[in-house]
């Protein structure tokens, strides 16, 4: 499920095969599903294949036939059949952080993505659409943004107004930053 959904996040169509298909992952919205067992040749037919299951034998036999028919493929908890590894991801909204230990250790990866997940909230997301609009005013003003000293802003207090609601106060803090940056 943490796959399936994690491919849906980035919107990829995803298909499910698999002898039995949980009743909460037939329900997810975009996502197929057959309930069977996989079949040699299926891998031929996806641009890039996901071997999960709980049995390693299935799974290096789906990843054996999708390396065959040249499909990127990653073998859970088996990096040496993985074509690709994927990271575990936290996001807010159009700002994403990705830990990878390049399949060495998911259960590393899944455990900082956990800590991250509660040390990035929700006001990064609010953080990041400040600073974007910002950015985007002064580019659509003639101003170049790469002589601005982004970090005195960063390192003010606006996280902290934004966390406290007060979103208008965190803007002005942000110009007040970057006006006195290019004088």
């Amino acid at each position: 499920m943490r796959k399936v959904m994690g491919l849906r996040a980035s919107g990829a169509r995803v298909h499910v095969v698999a002898p039995q298909v949980d009743r909460e992952l037939k329900e997810v919205a975009g996502v197929t599903w057959e309930e069977r067992a996989y079949r040699a040749g299926d891998a031929a037919a996806y641009h890039v294949v996901v071997a999960a299951t709980d049995d390693r034998g299935v799974n290096g036999d789906v990843a054996a036939d999708a390396d065959r028919n040249g499909v990127w493929v990653n073998s859970v908890d088996d990096p040496e059949r993985c074509s690709f590894t994927l990271p575990s991801i936290v996001r807010r909204g159009a700002l994403t952080v990705s830990v990878s230990t390049s399949g060495r250790s998911p259960a590393l990866a899944r455990w900082l993505r956990e800590r991250l997940d509660e040390e990035i909230g929700p006001e990064y997301e609010v953080l990041l659409d400040l600073v974007a609009s910002e950015r985007d005013a002064m580019r659509a003003g003639g101003r170049s943004t790469e002589d601005v000293d982004w970090r005195s802003a960063l390192d003010s207090d606006m996280l902290e107004l934004i966390r406290s609601g007060q979103v208008t106060e965190a803007r002005e803090r942000l110009q007040a930053c970057l006006s006195s940056s290019s004088a």
